[in-house]
């Protein structure tokens, strides 16, 4: 009998304290998507694939602020520019602006993922260079609460232009995030357009199928959930070169293959084995940081 048959005639535990009962039926009702658990079952399973390595590299330059935000209601916004090796501080490259997840601020996109020296490793690659940002966005999911806090507008108000004195070329930005964040970059790509947009990534983009099953923080209500919800609204992203990567043993893979196909030319990226981690998310990173260089260096070229 092989490991997984004998997994299959075995109960798995999958509750708030660790392990609950599920048969077989409830597996599969957790593989569908209709009841939570499936990142927890996939990871039991050894479902998830390998996790992704940071490059043992040295990273180029970068820079650290901070500054009161008017958009976020006074909150102080921590922010990191970093730089490709050859590069200097306040040279004019165009910029990767990069939307943190939940619970996460702009440290952990170069702590937690080390986009920098999966930056480093794709420009001694041969990839265009490019900088990459990262700023502050608390918990609200990068879009105007009833508080009147917006992170969003932190992001196209205040941090781009910030990006712009510290030199960089903000006329035209890359979007990339991952979970809260990558459900971020899909909607400032969506508000924003082709015209200020030259490519947007989304790993694990937390998205939900209705307002019922968003949990309390992500909107204010059902109201906010309709006016930002992204299903229907891919059209808005015509003519923006769209990514979109999901592990299949995430719990938001269902929703968001909803949302894949609802384009009318499927974006880049795809599903393959990984959970809602930075094991999965590091994996994805060299991929995702050549499609971004590739669009930025299609946009020079129109240019």
């Amino acid at each position: 009998m092989s490991d997984t048959g004998s997994i299959r005639r075995r109960t798995l535990l999958l509750g708030a304290g660790g392990v609950a009962v599920v048969g077989v039926a409830g597996a599969l009702s957790i593989e569908a998507g209709l009841i939570p658990g499936r990142t927890t079952l996939h990871q039991l399973l050894g479902l998830n694939g390998e996790s992704g390595e940071v490059p043992d590299v040295e990273p180029g330059p970068s820079t650290r602020g901070d500054f009161v935000s008017d958009a976020r209601l006074g909150v102080s916004c921590g922010w990191t520019i970093a730089y490709p090796p050859g590069a200097e501080v306040g040279d004019p490259l165009p910029v990767l602006v990069v939307l943190h997840g939940y619970s996460n601020d702009n440290r952990a996109a170069f702590e937690r993922l080390g986009l920098d020296r999966f930056l480093a490793d794709a420009v001694a690659g041969g990839a265009a260079p490019f900088a990459i940002a990262s700023v502050d966005g608390g918990d609200t999911y990068w879009h105007r609460r009833a508080s009147g806090e917006d992170a969003g507008a932190m992001v196209t108000e205040e941090f781009l232009p910030l990006l712009a004195e510290h030199g960089l070329a903000t006329d035209r930005i890359a979007l990339l995030g991952w979970s809260m964040g990558g459900y971020g970059a899909l909607l400032l790509a969506t508000e924003l357009g082709p015209g200020r947009v030259a490519s947007v990534v989304a790993e694990s983009p937390a998205m939900w199928q209705d307002a019922a099953h968003s949990p309390g923080g992500a909107f204010d209500d059902a109201t906010d959930y309709a006016a930002r919800d992204l299903a229907g609204r891919q059209g808005a992203l015509a003519g923006i070169p769209v990514r979109i990567d999901c592990g299949t043993g995430d719990g938001f893979s269902p929703v968001v293959e909803r949302y894949v196909a609802g384009f009318d030319d499927s974006p880049a990226g795809g599903f393959e084995p990984g959970g809602h981690d930075f094991a999965y998310w590091k994996r994805m990173a060299p991929a995702q940081l050549a499609f971004v260089a590739e669009h930025f260096t299609a946009t020079k070229a129109r240019g």
